[in-house]
């Protein structure tokens, strides 16, 4: 995958200025040239016929595809620039994001389990929490960003709570965060996405991303993944 060169900047004062319009003047004079017979035309050239609709495709011929790098990054600038102009502060633009992040995650959702159903005689569906955990760490990664997340952490402090760690988000890669803001983390998309995946899967839990950088991974994040109470109530249920 191609990467792009230029960084994308979350704050864009650029503004397009209005092109001047000419107009060919009263003693213009205009010239025309009949037209001649075309030899495609004589040939009996067939016409192209209508092109195919997306909706038609199949799905599992396009699991291993790829988007362009660069306008994925172009795409989701635009996306962080256009929701930062009708927010309020940095709390109200990263919960948008978050909402933006679920809409994507309950389709990825159903685009795997469509896909688990087609391709195996026996689909098995996750109840328990840790599988389900994995199975976002490596599939659902996989399918949204081309490769798994670089680890999975719980909390030694409290039990509800679990880490993915990204050490390179793809969505943060060509994203430069003003120093004004530096608390915005454009991760909450990706947050909004395992949401959306453990909701749908029956494991209700509250989903946030934070910074957490090192001086190897400068753009390292972590997705805290805080239970519901039934969840945990479940878990020890099915133990």
């Amino acid at each position: 995958m191609q990467q792009p060169h230029a960084r994308f900047s979350v704050l864009s004062g650029s503004s397009l200025s209005s092109a001047e319009h000419l107009s060919p003047t009263a003693s213009s004079t205009r010239f025309s040239l009949p037209s001649a017979t075309s030899i495609n035309t004589a040939l009996g050239t067939p016409k192209p016929g209508p092109r195919p609709n997306i909706y038609d495709r199949n799905l599992n011929k396009t699991r291993t595809s790829e988007v362009s790098a660069s306008a994925f990054a172009f795409l989701f600038s635009e996306v962080i620039q256009y929701t930062q102009k009708r927010v309020s502060g940095i709390n109200d633009l990263e919960r948008r994001l978050n909402t933006l992040g679920y809409r994507v995650g309950t389709r990825v959702l159903e685009l795997m389990v469509w896909r688990a159903e087609s391709s195996s005689k026996t689909p098995k569906r996750e109840i328990r929490f840790l599988p389900a955990l994995m199975s976002i760490h490596t599939q659902v990664w996989r399918a949204v960003f081309g490769r798994p997340a670089d680890a999975i952490e719980k909390s030694v402090e409290n039990e509800d709570e679990y880490m993915i760690i990204d050490n390179d988000p793809p969505i943060e890669r060509h994203i430069s965060v003003p120093k004004d803001m530096n608390q915005l983390s454009c991760s909450s998309f990706t947050a909004g996405v395992v949401e959306a995946v453990l909701d749908g899967l029956g494991l209700p839990a509250r989903v946030t991303a934070h910074h957490t950088p090192t001086q190897q991974f400068p753009l390292r994040t972590t997705i805290l993944i805080k239970l519901d109470k039934s969840v945990l109530e479940r878990e020890e249920i099915l133990k």
